[in-house]
């Protein structure tokens, strides 16, 4: 159809456009009536704008505006005035001017929306999923995509000046199931047979550096059938980064420089580089986890010297091959009730622990429960080794199982951090957690599984543990933590055949399994694969910490609940007959 279009749009006019004719195309955000004069706020995804039908300017026009309603789409041409004295609006960039309108047309009307299209809408997110093209026309969620686009754009440069090359990597590729559920594909042409949707190019882009590519990235989507969450959808976005002849350094090097561009460039903030990193165990032992949130303090402290010797039974029976590990809510005691406290002990016990120990540090001694239980020399020498003073709250986990014991206390340190209002929300704190174990026990499995995957190079000091103590062994690995998430994950390769093979056995498979799963790449290193490795960046969790916002669905344009289901289009659906037939697939009703 024939339209007028824009010449400026809803986010442009200003004091310097007064006495030009323009023209402006967008939605209808809001309608008032004021005294004969019809008032419409008039917007687009780069900002609003004022236009008003005057009676006393063109009678005909204003007539016609009567039957104007949120969300008619509009083409208006009028000329751009000053608003009158003290009718200035400061809250919005364009608020200085008005267009008052010569001529206007109805591109499309619209029915009356589900919700209001506003920034605080008060709707269901189902809802809003549902309509999800309505709901993406809201301001907040523009910005939110505008800023996943400069991140977009950060990701090329950086990578260009680099001397990185781009290439795209297969979406249909073999099912290699080590970790999450694999998305079959089932193929038409070949019967019975199934291709996989990527859980990630691993493979890819290790072929690409036996080709001589020698640094590769990609902004990629993967995809994997698992349990969601805030933070997880079935299809995802990486940035996917793979490097020849390099070491862990040159990847952390890189990667310190990418992040303090992307900072800078987004919400202009300065990165300090460098980032620090702690290895695995470490940040268990500081901070119960492995992903641990460095905005904020209250570090874990472990006790077991301080209690060496102790007969109280609680910490004795720990300190057998386990931890006595604790925490200071500094300044904190007083808003501790019993209640509180009996709270925070049955939630130790809902994270698998036996129960929690508190102390309320006061008049240079402790008021606790336990305090009876311990000699003077131990209540002092844990006053000392928790920096305590009066007023402060240590709280005690203990356990034989030393992973359980950090973890909960761990878990316990963040939802505290979040209630007490600790976390500094300004502050962006990175940092690299190195050295993970290169396996991970299953007991009702009785097997090992890979800590990050099977591809990950055990440390060069530990190859000799894969013969005698696999489960001892540490990987050349490193995730980047992001404020208490982990952003990226990665690892120097395995590059050679015969290594690769032996960390497949390790881990069960047998050779049959490892030639038919795993061949086409062991076959490869075959002919001259050069060091390598590589990370990828979770693309959709660093905009939703750069936004400050919890839930990764915020910043995808078309996500998924956490039931994995589109609302807005209905998918996943069923499938007639004849595709099925086609496939070679019959349904088979559930027992």
């Amino acid at each position: 159809m024939n339209f007028t279009k824009r010449t400026i749009t809803c986010g442009e006019p200003r004091i310097d456009h007064v006495g030009q004719t323009v023209t402006l195309n967008g939605w209808v955000d809001g309608r008032r009536n004021l005294g004969g004069m019809i008032f419409i706020d008039l917007r687009d995804r780069y900002g609003l704008t004022q236009v008003v039908f005057a009676p006393d300017h063109n009678a005909a026009v204003h007539e016609q505006a009567a039957e104007l309603r949120s969300e008619y789409v509009l083409s208006v041409t009028g000329t751009v005035r000053p608003r009158p004295e003290g009718q200035t609006n400061t809250e919005m960039p364009t608020g200085a001017v008005e267009v008052v309108v010569d001529a206007f047309e109805i591109l499309t009307a619209s029915e009356i929306p589900p919700f209001e299209i506003e920034d605080d809408v008060d709707a269901h997110e189902d809802l809003r999923l549902k309509y999800r093209y309505l709901d993406l026309r809201r301001p907040v969620l523009q910005k939110n995509l505008l800023l996943r686009h400069r991140i977009y754009q950060v990701v090329h440069r950086y990578f260009d000046e680099h001397d990185f090359v781009e290439v795209e990597t297969p979406v249909l590729m073999k099912s290699t199931p080590e970790g999450a559920r694999d998305y079959l594909v089932p193929s038409r042409v070949h019967a019975g047979k199934f291709f996989a949707l990527p859980q990630s190019p691993q493979t890819y882009k290790q072929l690409l550096m036996v080709a001589g590519l020698d640094r590769y990235v990609q902004i990629v989507k993967c995809f994997r059938d698992e349990d969601l969450r805030a933070d997880r959808q079935p299809e995802f976005t990486q940035i996917d980064v793979e490097m020849s002849f390099v070491q862990a350094e040159d990847i952390y090097t890189l990667l310190e420089g990418f992040a303090r561009r992307l900072l800078k460039e987004t919400i202009g903030y300065d990165l300090a580089l460098p980032i620090p990193r702690l290895d695995y165990f470490e940040a268990l032992e500081r901070y119960g986890s492995d992903k641990p949130d460095l905005r904020f303090a209250m570090e874990l402290v472990t006790l077991n010297e301080v209690l060496a010797g102790t007969e109280f039974k609680v910490f004795s029976s720990a300190l057998v091959g386990g931890i006595v590990s604790a925490i200071n809510v500094k300044g904190k005691a007083e808003e501790f009730s019993r209640k509180k406290l009996d709270e925070l002990t049955e939630r130790a016990k809902t994270l698998g622990l036996g129960g929690l120990a508190w102390m309320k540090a006061a008049d240079g001694g402790w008021n606790s429960p336990i305090a009876k239980f311990l000699t003077e020399p131990q209540l002092a020498d844990i006053r000392t080794a928790m920096g305590a003073e009066d007023g402060d709250l240590v709280l005690i986990a203990a356990d034989a199982r030393k992973k359980k014991a950090l973890e909960a206390l761990g878990t316990i340190r963040l939802e505290l951090g979040r209630e007490l209002g600790l976390v500094d929300r300004s502050a962006h704190r990175l940092l690299w957690v190195t050295d993970f174990p290169l396996f991970q026990w299953d007991e009702e499995e009785q097997r090992f599984y890979a800590e990050h995957h099977p591809f990950t190079s055990p440390k060069a000091s530990d190859l000799d543990l894969l013969d005698s103590e696999p489960a001892a062994a540490r990987a050349d690995c490193y995730d980047l933590v992001w404020n208490g998430n982990e952003v990226g994950s990665g690892s120097v390769r395995i590059h050679d055949g015969a290594l690769q093979s032996k960390v497949f056995s390790i881990l069960g498979l047998a050779p049959e399994e490892i030639n038919e799963k795993f061949g086409f790449l062991i076959n490869a290193f075959r002919f001259g694969a050069p060091p390598h490795a590589g990370i990828a960046l979770g693309l959709d969790r660093i905009t939703t910490i750069l936004l400050g916002l919890t839930s990764i669905r915020d910043v995808i344009a078309f996500p998924k609940t956490n039931n994995a289901l589109s609302l807005m289009d209905g998918s996943p659906s069923p499938a007639s007959e004849a595709q099925l037939k086609e496939l070679h697939i019959a349904i088979r009703a559930k027992e």
